[in-house]
């Protein structure tokens, strides 16, 4: 898994004139564009200068993305193995995700010297990272074990997810904080007797208490809302398993179908 690894990072970067450096350009230009809308639509938030919150939401985010979007492309991407060797076809979805670990780490140099610029000091919150990190890998490999399951037959799927993905972004608190919509549904019941409903299908998206948990405890000093979380736990806690069980049923046929 190693050497995979190391083939994805090199190939990756080989030839890109900017190198590794293109792993935060990204987040970054999302970032501005972002404190551009922002600066019309008037989104609170709070203490926290916007751009450094919103730097925050994109670097868990990108990385699912993108980890999740590797992960469904990574068997048919590797067919030349697969049709050469037999080994645990499980490795290339994995190795595509903790390839996207390396552009996820230097993320956090960039994220770092943007909380020097605005003086913020992280507490002893910040040991949480791990935890997060790992579990958003969890709901990559959710999607990528069954994705890349479906993708040897039908690959518009690769094509088509990071489209639904982009799109699920904006149903995930990347632009405006998680408090914002914990206000609107469970402080203002703004959709009435199906407020406190609407609020746990929102967190069924495990990236919504991802993203809020990770600006809480870099940012806002404070422990992650396990409770906004835990929706996304049960869903993820479910599809994994699933996902990994579909794909080790479809496994066998990928070298006949690739």
């Amino acid at each position: 898994m190693a050497v995979l690894t190391w083939k994805n990072v090199t190939l990756r970067y080989k030839q890109a004139y900017l190198g590794i450096a293109w792993a935060v350009v990204k987040p970054f230009t999302l970032m501005l564009i972002f404190t551009v809308v922002k600066s019309f639509v008037g989104i609170d938030s709070g203490t926290i200068p916007y751009p450094l919150l919103t730097f925050a939401a994109l670097m868990p985010w990108v990385f699912f993305q993108e980890a999740a979007s590797e992960g469904v492309v990574s068997v048919v991407g590797n067919s030349n193995l697969i049709k050469k060797i037999y080994f645990p076809r499980e490795i290339f979805p994995l190795t595509a995700v903790i390839t996207k670990l390396v552009e996820l780490g230097i993320s956090f140099f960039i994220l770092a010297g943007m909380m020097i610029w605005y003086h913020f000091v992280p507490s002893i919150y910040i040991l949480w990272v791990p935890f997060i990190i790992f579990y958003t890998i969890l709901a990559a490999l959710s999607i990528a074990f069954v994705g890349a399951a479906v993708n040897v037959y039908y690959r518009d799927v690769g094509t088509a997810l990071p489209v639904l993905l982009s799109l699920l972004m904006y149903a995930s608190p990347v632009i405006y904080p998680l408090q914002l919509v914990k206000d609107k549904l469970l402080v203002q019941q703004s959709a009435g007797e199906w407020s406190n409903l609407a609020y746990t299908i929102y967190t069924l998206n495990p990236m919504a208490g991802v993203i809020d948990a990770f600006q809480s405890v870099v940012l806002r000093n404070q422990p992650p809302d396990l409770m906004a979380m835990l929706p996304g736990m049960i869903l993820i806690a479910i599809l994994l398993p699933l996902s990994f069980l579909f794909f080790k049923r479809a496994e066998s046929y990928f070298a006949d179908v690739i």
